[in-house]
């Protein structure tokens, strides 16, 4: 009903009833302005051809209902083509199915505990290559077995020959176990363990193909909304895939650096324009190099929100961001699934099909990719935090703190809406000062003044 308060979508993810310290939602479900399921279907055509020019506008006022997130979710991390019917995004589903179930066949030859319904938490592998018979892992696989019973510690250790690629993944799964079983542990759905293993297998295909990336900390934050939303393993893990091909650079690491200090260098360079007051005062308190915002960036505020209200900022940050080339973008050219789907080849991107901060972006003549909206969040945050930030903050523990302290008490909508208004600002003064720079150029050189 049009003007009701909305209805709670805490009762969607269930809490367990001891974790009393779980803050709740400010997500609300509101009839006329979340993208109900009603809305969601009457935005395809008979053959399937999406309207998501429509369906962003409508995510943008009210975000997604719990019941449809996974499935809208799927369009806006581009594994779908908007412009595809519903035969070419079976085929396209059946097709990803069959590949992640080739991966996981791989990884179960190697280390046959993937895909038993059970994880790991202790190492099954030495650096160099050598198999460890830890107990814990016979008693985490088969609860009730004897620990010392020998042939059966041998029947899960991993299966050799290994490559330095076998040795690298393997040593992987008991360190994406640990993680695993931290994972929105407050959650009535992680008290199953299908649901844990899930999570678990996962990951560990995830690190099996990706071997320039590997497992990463904070990948599991990243996946674990996946599984909720999306029943079919196969399903949630292309999911989990298109985010990270946003997201993998973060956790792209060399011995001297971390990916995400990229975004934390993209960040320090915005707020100075913005607020350079506060970033000269975070550059006082020896905090320039924007370290205590990593975690908003690596796991786009997982832990600054609450579960439900940080799906509802990803979804809301994904509409605002949204390119309608994403899905020809992720595929390999030449590839059975780009085949299935032609309609949308040699069309020009069309505005009405891009999310409001694309958009703005796709005004900008510019040959540099645009900085993701994460970066104008956090220093949305920041900016909304100045004043308590310039006055209270004498070192950078407290800088940590006093951000620490807005845990479960933002606002998504309210993020977006600034993110956008600094993105605004930012693009504004990034231009006067171009136009500054070229005006001086052209008066100290009047060879170029001429020409």
């Amino acid at each position: 009903m049009w003007g009701a308060p909305g209805e709670p979508a805490d009762s969607y993810y269930a809490v367990r009833p001891e974790c009393t310290d779980v803050p709740r939602t400010r997500f609300k479900i509101k009839p006329g302005k979340t993208l109900s399921a009603r809305k969601w279907h009457a935005a395809f055509s008979p053959d399937g051809h999406l309207d998501i020019g429509k369906t962003l506008r409508r995510i943008q006022r009210g975000g997604i209902h719990p019941s449809i997130r996974g499935e809208v979710w799927e369009f806006l991390l581009g594994c779908y083509d908007p412009d595809s019917t519903f035969d070419e995004r079976d085929q396209i589903r059946q097709h990803r199915r069959v590949q992640y179930a080739r991966w996981k066949n791989e990884c179960r030859e190697i280390f046959p505990v993937i895909g038993s319904g059970k994880y790991i938490t202790a190492p099954v592998i030495t650096d160099d290559g050598q198999p460890i018979q830890d107990p814990l892992v016979l008693l985490e696989t088969n609860p009730g077995t004897d620990a010392n019973n020998a042939d059966m510690v041998n029947k899960l250790l991993p299966r050799g020959p290994f490559d330095k690629k076998v040795i690298q993944w393997l040593l992987t799964l008991h360190q994406i176990g640990l993680d695993v079983i931290r994972t929105d542990r407050t959650l009535v759905f992680y008290e199953k363990q299908e649901n844990l293993s899930k999570l678990w297998d996962i990951l560990s295909v995830y690190a099996w193909i990706d071997t320039d990336v590997g497992y990463g900390q904070g990948m599991s934050d990243l996946c674990s909304p996946m599984i909720i939303l999306l029943e079919d393993e196969a399903d949630a893990f292309w999911c989990f895939e298109r985010l990270m091909r946003r997201l993998r650079g973060n956790f792209r690491c060399t011995e001297n650096s971390v990916g995400v200090e990229t975004q934390l260098g993209y960040l320090a360079a915005v707020t100075q324009v913005i607020d350079p007051k506060l970033h000269n005062h975070f550059e006082t308190l020896g905090g320039g190099d924007y370290l205590f915002a990593f975690r908003m960036l690596m796991v786009l505020f997982r832990r600054e929100f609450s579960f439900c209200d940080s799906l509802y900022l990803w979804e809301m940050m994904w509409a605002l961001e949204y390119d309608p080339d994403l899905f020809s973008l992720y595929e390999e050219p030449g590839s059975k699934i780009t085949k299935a789907v032609v309609s949308s080849k040699g069309k020009p991107k069309s505005t009405r099909q891009c999310g409001k901060y694309e958009r703005e972006n796709m005004k900008i003549k510019s040959s540099d990719a645009p900085l993701p909206i994460s970066v104008f969040l956090v220093a949305s945050v920041l900016k909304d935090k100045s004043s308590k930030l310039l006055h209270e903050a004498r070192g950078l523990d407290d800088v940590v703190k006093i951000l620490n302290d807005m845990t479960g008490n933002l606002d998504a909508k309210k993020a977006c809406i600034g993110a956008l208004k600094l993105h605004k600002k930012y693009l504004k003064k990034m231009t006067l000062h171009e136009l500054k720079s070229s005006f001086f150029s052209l008066m100290l050189c009047p060879q170029a003044k001429k020409t």
